[in-house]
């Protein structure tokens, strides 16, 4: 059996992805084939290259990946990427078809309006074009052609690995609890684009075969890189309470555990 894993953006966030993939490695389930975007893209990376989920959240935690994610904009200019590549070129291999899992990045392509799905060629490239916030960000050159983040087109790129899979299991992290009120600008920016990201997720959470989601993780800044801990372990716990409670799950596990003792 095929099993997709699908990973949205979400800045920080992302590193909810880890627990969720933890949790689902424990029981068995691995991946034929993964996408994501932004911090799913980078995530997804790490997990195609074979790399365990507590390994990836200490290489983040012990690295100075976040410093480069950080935003701290100085003057006039954006902060760059570039230099982020010391860094993927330590754990990443130079072009997507040397993983050991299939993979695809979304990004959008600013000069024609669309979103573009990298799956062969040069990977850091890709990765780094679909986790480049606009405004925060200097843009992505490829080949011509400029990138930046593919969540604003596509933050949960599904459809490009349904053909390939027979269960899909979704990893959103940014869902959001109602309030009552709202105060600061701060506040109503990072909920108004959270918002505007889960609109155009929702409607392709039914393509999945299986949704985990942590519950109220939207409400926390794309940067709060304090919260890492926390956030990993509330992947975790979503994807323990799915495996726990998903008629789907644990019919995908009875499936995998009949496959094993058939070989």
């Amino acid at each position: 059996m095929k099993i997709g894993l699908v990973m949205s953006g979400g800045g920080i966030r992302g590193i909810a992805h880890l627990g969720v993939v933890k949790a689902l490695y424990e029981e068995g389930i691995t991946f034929s084939k993964i996408s994501g975007t932004s911090a799913g893209a980078i995530v997804g990376a790490f997990l195609a290259n074979g790399y365990q989920p507590d390994f990836i959240l200490n290489t983040f935690k012990f690295t100075n990946l976040f410093k480069y994610i950080k935003p701290t904009i100085r003057g006039f200019g954006l902060l760059s990427l570039q230099n982020t590549n010391l860094l993927y070129q330590q754990f990443l291999p130079k072009t997507f078809e040397e993983l050991k899992t299939p993979l695809v990045v979304a990004a959008t392509d600013i000069g024609n309006a669309r979103v573009a799905y990298f799956s062969s060629g040069e990977l850091i490239k890709p990765i780094q074009a679909s986790s480049c916030i606009p405004a925060v960000f200097k843009p992505i050159e490829i080949d011509g052609k400029v990138y930046v983040d593919g969540g604003l087109l596509d933050n949960f790129p599904v459809e490009v690995i349904m053909d390939d899979c027979d269960f899909i299991i979704g990893s959103c992290c940014n869902h959001l609890d109602r309030i009552d009120s709202v105060s600061g600008i701060k506040t109503i920016i990072e909920r108004s684009v959270v918002i505007s990201l889960n609109a155009r997720t929702d409607s392709k959470k039914p393509l999945c075969n299986v949704i985990i989601e942590p519950k109220g993780l939207g409400g926390t800044s794309l940067f709060h890189v304090k919260r890492t801990d926390e956030i990993f372990r509330m992947g975790y716990a979503a994807a323990k309470h799915e495996l726990a409670n998903n008629s789907d799950l644990k019919a995908l596990l009875q499936n995998i555990k009949q496959l094993q003792m058939e070989k």
